[in-house]
């Protein structure tokens, strides 16, 4: 696993096929809006039936994590001001975390499929998103 830091925050995590481990781990630190993990367990595992209680949370920004189910794609990290930072490219297996900054991306491979997880509720793209021109 492969934390990409930019001033000291967040800007992507990255947990590859080979990063799994058995049983519950985190990829995320408690203090993200997102928080992400993997489950690996054997057979007859039993895990607590839950419900998640209703409490009131501040998000101030939309997290995002993706997971390549097939294909390949490239990942473009920018800084909270817009600047390119980092590139890297995600395979099938992998998971991308995005905190902090800016990200962009480019499909590498036909038949590309990918899985986008975000803090929700949505309300629309104007209000989500500012749009910036990148590498």
């Amino acid at each position: 696993m492969e934390k990409i830091k930019h001033n000291n925050q967040i800007i992507s995590i990255i947990y590859r096929e080979s990063d799994w481990v058995k049983g519950l781990n985190f990829v995320t630190p408690d203090e993200l809006f997102v928080q992400v993990g993997s489950w690996w367990y054997d057979k007859g595992k039993k895990l607590d039936s839950h419900i998640h209680k209703e409490f009131d949370r501040n998000a101030t920004r939309t997290q995002e994590t993706i997971y390549v189910k097939q294909g390949s794609v490239k990942v473009l990290l920018f800084t909270e001001k817009e600047e390119f930072f980092k590139d890297y490219v995600l395979y099938q297996g992998d998971l991308a975390v995005f905190g902090y900054g800016g990200h962009g991306y480019e499909i590498l491979e036909d038949d590309t499929q990918i899985i986008e997880s975000k803090n929700g509720p949505f309300i629309n793209v104007d209000s989500d998103k500012k749009k910036f021109n990148n590498k």
